[in-house]
């Protein structure tokens, strides 16, 4: 199985599709990540928002869904962050299914693994079966990040240098709000242009969608790079939903089994773009 990128026409072609702001939208499945509750740059009212307006009937917490790592440092954790798991928790008394899937900023939560806390079930990974047969393996994916999993001091070192660029970059986005402006992510732009960066990502596709390969699954859905993508590599589609920190986008599959990308950077106009 190689690294090539396959285009399929009919899956990859992008549905621009304005959504109501009052709309509330049910689909069959919804995976979110990276939510980073604990930490000051999470976007933890837009991802209430969201959640507030999107319901259904599973619900996938792809991993660093609370930030161990910052809450070590010093409590943070105003009423927002707690609406968000309060709001999660009313899902499931709802009806709703909810795995959680620790990361590695919550992999405290791995020694809980198989058991059920207020009806949320904590698993290692997933392997979801979509209403059109397909079978997607589901976990975090830091597992196959060669930094975290061979130099984990390395990964701390550079997860502060990323902080600090987080919040530079909402500092700049008040700013550009303030002047009429879209918000710009500082951070994607430089992952985009940092070559080492860029083979980076590569490498953590084409290492994840070969393992997916191998377990007999269709397709993979993760997170942890905070890099929301939809690809076909050979035979294996590679889904990631993203994050709530930079780009407040989620993953989520339609009644008839298609999975697309949900971006809720801006909650009074949100969009639905590619699709698969």
């Amino acid at each position: 199985m190689d690294g090539t990128v396959a285009h399929h026409p009919a899956r990859n072609a992008v549905e621009a599709a304005v959504v109501s702001p009052h709309a509330t939208r049910r689909y069959r499945t919804i995976w979110i990540s990276d939510a980073h509750l604990g930490w000051r740059a999470s976007q933890a009212g837009r991802l209430l928002d969201f959640l507030k307006r999107h319901d259904a009937d599973h619900w996938y917490l792809v991993g660093d869904m609370l930030d161990g790592w910052m809450l070590k440092r010093g409590w943070f954790w105003p009423q927002a962050h707690n609406d968000v798991v309060q709001k999660i928790l009313r899902k499931i008394r709802k009806g709703a299914r909810v795995v959680y899937i620790p990361g590695n900023h919550d992999n405290f939560l791995r020694d809980f693994l198989h058991l059920q806390f207020g009806g949320i079930t904590v698993l290692p990974d997933a392997m979801h079966t979509t209403a059109d047969g397909r079978r997607l393996w589901v976990l975090h994916g830091h597992e196959f990040d060669s930094i975290v999993h061979y130099a984990p001091w390395l990964a701390f070192l550079g997860n502060n240098g990323y902080d600090a660029m987080i919040l530079i970059g909402h500092g700049l986005n008040r700013l550009r709000r303030w002047c009429g402006r879209p918000d710009w992510s500082l951070s994607a732009y430089v992952k985009q242009r940092v070559k080492n960066i860029v083979k980076f990502v590569t490498d953590y596709e084409e290492a994840l969608t070969r393992e997916a390969h191998k377990r007999g699954a269709d397709g993979i859905v993760c997170g942890h790079i905070h890099k929301a993508e939809v690809k076909q590599f050979a035979d294996i589609a590679y889904y990631n939903d993203g994050d709530w920190v930079e780009s407040c986008t989620a993953l989520v599959e339609h009644d008839d089994g298609r999975l697309e990308i949900i971006h809720w950077r801006d909650a009074a106009a949100p969009a639905t773009l590619p699709s698969a």
